[in-house]
């Protein structure tokens, strides 16, 4: 089983760099246009998802494959590839250097496995999660480094990361400084290393979170599902407009702290 981890790891990382390098050269230089939900894309997303779709179907036979510019509706496939191509579209379009490419490798539903790539930063993340059906090798990594969620109390000195669509948490009193990052799944790893405390997306889909939810949990940090549960993922469903309101936490106990300010989101 460990040459099996290792394969499915140097998988990611080399398709994440092949296409990373491709996308560093299109970065801030290609037009966006707006799809249904109000989201941007660009040539460069949806190039990037069919090389990644094809890498994976000369590399996995049998594997179902759930995209974000392709085929939403996630598959009956024991094993399945959640893909976002290209987490940040905005920021990648206006020039600011946070987006990232993400996967994560479900097993009946529930993610095992997750790599996240920032090719500006040059940085990966990655991280194994232990569901009941099977065994992995539990831990999360930045550059092949554990990392883990801090344990230290909120404060003015202290990092809390939103999303553009819950500010309304910006009260009086908050306890921490706001951030504002514009990529989903970089929000949630910033919580992974311990670099912030908490963070909030009210409207990530799918494949915003199926890598980000099993770092954050290897990395010993708190996932809060404001609204429903986003895995298991079931077979047959289209995923395209369901979206999964999520608040992460370095620790549990740091729930009844930021709680409260939470209320006025709009889920």
């Amino acid at each position: 089983m460990i040459d099996f981890w290792t394969t499915i790891l140097e998988f990611a990382q080399t398709t994440c760099e092949k296409v990373g390098s491709q996308l560093l050269q299109d970065f801030g230089k290609v037009q966006a246009e707006e799809k249904a939900d109000g989201s941007l894309v660009t040539q460069s997303d949806k190039w990037a998802d069919q090389i990644i779709r094809d890498a994976i179907v000369a590399n996995f036979n049998g594997y179902g494959i759930l995209t974000e510019e392709g085929d939403k509706v996630f598959p009956d496939n024991e094993w399945c590839w959640v893909v976002d191509p290209l987490d940040g579209t905005t920021n990648f379009t206006r020039g600011l250097p946070l987006w990232s490419i993400s996967l994560g490798l479900l097993y009946r539903g529930t993610p095992v496995f997750g790599f996240v790539y920032v090719p500006t930063l040059n940085e990966t993340y990655h991280g194994f999660w232990e569901t009941n059906s099977i065994s992995t090798p539990i831990g999360a990594f930045r550059n092949h480094h554990p990392i883990h969620t801090s344990n230290q109390e909120p404060s003015g000195n202290h990092f809390f990361n939103l999303c553009s669509r819950s500010t309304s948490v910006i009260q009086k009193d908050f306890p921490c400084k706001i951030r504002m990052l514009g990529v989903a799944s970089y929000n949630f790893l910033t919580v992974a290393t311990g670099a912030v405390l908490g963070g909030v997306e009210a409207t990530p889909k799918i494949w915003d979170i199926a890598a980000a939810w099993v770092i954050i949990k290897a990395a010993g940090g708190s996932w809060i599902s404001l609204k429903s549960e986003p895995f298991p993922a079931k077979p047959g469903v289209d995923y395209s407009n369901i979206s999964y309101p999520t608040l992460v936490l370095s620790r549990s106990n740091l729930l009844p702290t930021f709680e409260p300010f939470l209320r006025a989101v709009d889920i």
